[in-house]
């Protein structure tokens, strides 16, 4: 799709050389907030500025615009020494580890930015000093009580209330405490550095009037931006008594720090700056750069205030921002998303749920909140899954190829058909009618950043897709009217390719795969301008692919999300991660100590030998397990990885010779390497009652041979049979491999063995 050759700052990719402004073009310069690197982004985080403006970018791209997407993440302030202190470790530390969490997140998104970086007059001020901890607390150091009436919320920041959205001082707050140590601080003067706001009132308002109009400002931005302006602009401290932070250029304030939130935006700069050395160019020619910034509504105010202030205060002509799309919150289920409280779905939870990137690119794509605060259920998930993507698009993409690539006399064996006047046929005649009206309305949407409504108009011609399918009822056609038929299956592929096209910004993955099944992926940039003639060619969709054109082979698109797979996933990420990984660790050793106690027997009543840590007193009523009863079979292990939640569980996919494989986990991290696990073959114990195991359903159990020092896998013949059952010809005594007293586990090709244990204990 174009976007192999974009990359990750640092990811050590090649690059083509960096795109600079070019005269008589549209030139765009996007850029998103950046993201806090002190923890892990969760959904409402991703759809807040990186996805939608991902978005946007690819849609400029696909429009043939000039434009670059800039981002990175914000590593200074307060929110990086308090993570410090919390996982004992340094603010630099901090910042390595969660820019790369987060640059993998984003990579797997696939979110194409341009480059993906880090950002690594005066007066008097103020400040709370915390006497037990001996140093001035920044903002984010100190909690209180909100002091905005009407709100009394008891645990606002000393920047801001997250309750009530109000920017504040920390010594503003009632009651504030020292988050370090609890204690009540004290104010004290400390010297600052401030800028003037009041003397930037006229330039500011004139810039705010002029481009909220002329860039279609969204409405919560201007709200916001007028709250500031009403209360009146008063010089605002732009530094912190902080040691982590960039470092102000003054020897009476060598001992303080930028505040992040005036340094932050001039990160975009910097960002843009190691993306080309001409950096320049883009921002500071507004005669012919336009700028896009995508952000939450918490970050308006120094987007449209503090940082066009900054800017204008210097009296170069930089450029200034022209559209701000601003998203309200994405809540989770019943409550809000939250970084701090670890609540909700995070960047690194989607990937494992093995749900594709596409799907959850769709889902938070049209639950966008653009105009109000909007709800991610799991239920609603599966429902635009299932319905809308399942049903509607990969429904419709899959009758179109599917019909194609039938042999000949049953469809086009994979040729895309001649035809003749399609113009004359009335249902294809309206139906263009209908799509073309669509791609008028889309270009409209994206072009005002009205995502949400863009993705629902492309998704609408696929419905509108599946009604001419079933209208013209096209498998009748194919025999009474062949004419007609080869009209409606080479314009349905036209629509195929056009809504490849038009979803390539919101699911470029997707995009991907329907051109490998038209057989026209090459690896280029998508294009969908008005110099190439695109748009107009969409209204005529039975031109699009040309005749004689072979097909690829048409697969399923999607997979459906089940009732059971919901249920699961709802309950694996309810609560706070700190709540989910106590309740991990309490099912692991519940079910620890269950595989420990399990008594088997020989069959004459006589109990095996246990180890010690499964010995001790056990309840007269445990049944036993008699050895004719075990069904122990040769399985292959097909698929292994790591348990996401536990580091010393397995995962495995084993094919047991049934009609699929069996998951099963084990605790064998510590004694056997992953690479020693794949493709081997094992002996499966699988007739015991299937046990969930830190979120994750255990369908059988591996055998393994123990004694005190160390544990080995019990190895069927290399030449045994997957799925043949294990046998204990004339067995008498402890359940043991290799010499076990002469009688070994045994299969039709030969003796189970270990490889170097002997007298051990099977389990």
């Amino acid at each position: 799709m174009g976007d192999d050759a974009r990359k990750i700052a640092g990811d050590g990719e090649a690059r083509p050389p960096p795109k600079l402004p070019i005269p008589g073009r549209r030139n765009i310069l996007i850029t998103s907030a950046l993201p806090y690197v002190n923890n892990v982004p969760h959904l409402g985080n991703i759809i807040g500025c990186v996805l939608s403006a991902d978005v946007f970018a690819r849609y400029c791209r696909l429009r043939g615009y000039n434009a670059i997407y800039i981002c990175g993440t914000d590593e200074y302030g307060t929110a990086t020494e308090t993570k410090a202190l919390e996982e004992n470790s340094t603010p630099k530390q901090i910042c390595d580890k969660y820019h790369e969490i987060h640059k993998a997140i984003y990579k797997w998104f696939d979110i194409s930015f341009d480059q993906f970086g880090r950002t690594s007059s005066p007066s008097r001020r103020r400040s709370l000093y915390c006497d037990n901890c001996k140093k001035f607390l920044a903002d984010r150091l100190v909690e209180g009580t909100c002091p905005t009436p009407g709100c009394n919320y008891e645990s606002a920041r000393g920047d801001q209330c997250e309750k009530c959205g109000k920017l504040l001082n920390p010594t503003e707050l009632k009651d504030p405490k020292c988050k370090v140590c609890k204690a009540t601080p004290r104010i004290r003067d400390t010297d600052h550095l401030f800028l003037e706001l009041p003397l930037l009132k006229d330039k500011l308002e004139e810039y705010i009037n002029r481009m909220s109009v002329a860039g279609g400002w969204s409405q919560n931005a201007i709200q916001a931006t007028n709250a500031w302006l009403k209360e009146g602009l008063k010089p605002r401290c732009i530094t912190r008594d902080l040691k982590w932070g960039v470092p102000v250029p003054h020897e009476k304030y060598k001992d303080k720090v930028f505040y992040v939130w005036f340094d932050a935006p001039i990160g975009y700069v910097s960002i843009t700056s190691c993306y080309t050395q001409e950096w320049e160019k883009w921002w500071k020619d507004p005669e012919n750069v336009e700028l896009f910034q995508f952000m939450g509504k918490d970050n308006v105010p120094f987007h449209t205030v503090m940082f066009p202030s900054s800017l204008l205060g210097t009296g170069e002509n930089w450029t200034l921002m022209k559209t701000i799309s601003v998203t309200e919150y994405l809540n989770y289920e019943t409550g809000k998303f939250s970084k701090s409280k670890g609540i909700g779905v995070f960047g690194t939870d989607a990937k494992e749920t093995k749900i594709p990137a596409e799907v959850w690119r769709y889902y938070l794509l049209t639950n966008r909140p653009e105009v109000s605060d909007t709800l991610f259920t799991w239920v609603d998930l599966q429902a635009k899954l299932n319905s809308e993507l399942l049903s509607n698009l990969g429904n419709f993409v899959n009758r179109v190829l599917s019909f194609i690539a039938k042999p000949q006399g049953q469809g086009y064996n994979s040729i895309i058909p001649d035809v003749h006047n399609p113009e004359s046929h009335p249902k294809t005649k309206a139906f263009a009618e209908k799509v073309g009206t669509y791609v008028d309305q889309y270009v409209d949407a994206m072009e005002k950043v009205k995502l949400k409504q863009g993705l629902k108009t492309a998704m609408s011609i696929s419905s509108e897709g599946n009604f001419y399918l079933q209208d013209n009822q096209f498998w009748k056609l194919f025999k009474e009217d062949p004419a007609s038929c080869a009209i409606v299956m080479r314009t349905s592929a036209g629509i195929v390719y056009l809504l490849a096209t038009l979803l390539e910004p919101f699911m470029p993955s997707f995009s991907v795969e329907v051109l490998k099944q038209l057989n026209l992926y090459g690896g280029d940039q998508l294009s969908f301008s008005d110099e190439n003639g695109d748009i107009l060619q969409a209204k005529n969709p039975w031109n699009i692919i040309p005749s004689g054109h072979k097909i690829g082979t048409p697969q399923p698109l999607f997979k459906e999300l089940k009732d059971e797979e919901v249920e699961f996933f709802r309950e694996k990420f309810a609560g706070s991660q700190a709540d989910r990984l106590l309740k991990a660790e309490a099912e692991s050793k519940k079910i620890a100590e269950q595989v420990k106690n399990v008594a088997i027997s020989d069959g004459k009543g006589k109990k095996e030998k246990q180890s010690k840590a499964a010995s001790g007193a056990k309840s007269k009523s445990e049944p036993e397990i008699s050895i004719s009863r075990l069904d122990i079979r040769v399985g292959l292990i097909t698929k292994v990885q790591k348990h996401p939640d536990a580091d010393s569980l397995y995962v495995e996919e084993i094919d047991v010779g049934e009609s699929s494989p069996r998951t099963v986990v084990s605790g064998l991290v510590k004694y056997i390497p992953i690479d020693e696990m794949q493709n081997r073959k094992v002996c499966v114990l699988c007739n015991l009652k299937p046990a969930t195991m830190r979120g994750i359903k255990s369908h059988a159990m591996v055998l393994a041979a123990s004694n005190e020092n160390k544990v080995e896998l019990v190895d069927p013949p290399a030449s045994a049979r997957v799925g043949e059952r294990v046998t204990f010809p004339g067995f008498s005594g402890n359940l043991m491999t290799g010499a076990l007293q002469g009688r070994p586990l045994t299969t039709s090709a030969g003796v189970c063995r270990v490889a170097s244990i002997a007298g051990g204990v099977i389990r």
